[in-house]
């Protein structure tokens, strides 16, 4: 019966991804591009032998990884505090809990365009505000570590609502009780969110870690639209590499490789996470 009523959403899960990932896996075993048409490759893993010596590939790897270890860090330390502040009984709360939704809600594009602008050299309001002040315009969109922090500002600004709400959502389903009893056996703030709120919000912290790992490593639309990939590939990620591959160099199997290898990438980060939350669960009990 458990089966029967879960059918639909394992048909959906199906058709949106199964079905797209045996067809990038079919194609990486094949020369694709609108020149040459749909042709299997002679050794049939020539795809796969081209991605384990491209340089570019493990160069856009370690960017990519570089990303989304600071990105999603930073978005999980200030989605806490931030968690933490809204919970709070406090006048005017609500309103800035709207408030704060709002970076989520924009489109990542109208978003990345916000911050180019922002960033422009000579143009924009930072470096127009260090020319009022006497100071030389700084390259932030021209310098390969500026850009780079740029890019995870950014995100970070963008996401960090969305891992706060999963962990303000934690914090409303700990039941008052447990910090009164605290409270009463002389217990302080301090050591109640050091031995209850963080114990207890760790499956919460777990999932906001794997959706946002799984999207910072998957990031497109900020970094085309930021950065273009600059400056010298600086900024390039898979997800960016493979796009180019498909609509620049019109090499279609070579993209799907490229899209696999940030799958397994994904699938070991996954794994990895998931084995070091056992561990962590059997040390506890």
């Amino acid at each position: 019966m458990t089966l029967l009523l879960t059918l639909p959403a394992l048909l959906l899960l199906a058709l949106v991804f199964a079905v797209p990932l045996l067809r990038y896996g079919w194609l990486s075993f094949h020369a694709d591009s609108v020149i040459t048409g749909l042709q299997p490759l002679p050794n049939g893993g020539a795809n796969w032998l081209r991605l384990i010596e491209d340089e570019r590939f493990w160069q856009d790897t370690v960017q990519t990884l570089r990303f989304a270890g600071l990105s999603v860090a930073l978005e999980l330390l200030l989605g806490l505090a931030l968690a933490l502040l809204l919970h709070q009984s406090w006048r005017g709360r609500t309103a800035l809990r709207t408030i704060t939704l709002l970076p989520w809600a924009l489109p990542t594009a109208v978003m990345a365009l916000g911050w180019r602008w922002i960033f422009n050299d000579p143009y924009g309001p930072i470096n127009g505000l260090l020319q009022v002040l006497g100071q030389p315009a700084l390259p932030f969109l021209s310098s390969p570590a500026s850009t780079w922090l740029v890019v995870v500002l950014a995100d970070v600004w963008k996401t960090t609502p969305f891992v706060a709400l999963l962990l303000l959502a934690g914090l409303q389903s700990i039941p008052t009780d447990l910090y009164e009893a605290f409270a009463l056996e002389g217990g302080t703030p301090a050591q109640a969110l050091r031995r209850i709120t963080l114990p207890l919000l760790l499956p919460y912290a777990f999932l906001a870690v794997l959706f946002r790992l799984a999207q910072a490593l998957g990031v497109f639309d900020l970094v085309q639209i930021l950065t273009g990939g600059g400056p010298a590939g600086s900024t390039e990620t898979l997800a960016l590499y493979s796009y180019l591959s498909a609509m620049r160099f019109l090499d279609f199997g070579y993209s799907a490789t490229v899209m696999l290898g940030m799958f397994v990438l994904l699938l070991g980060l996954t794994a990895v996470l998931l084995l070091g939350r056992r561990l962590l669960a059997g040390g506890r009990a």
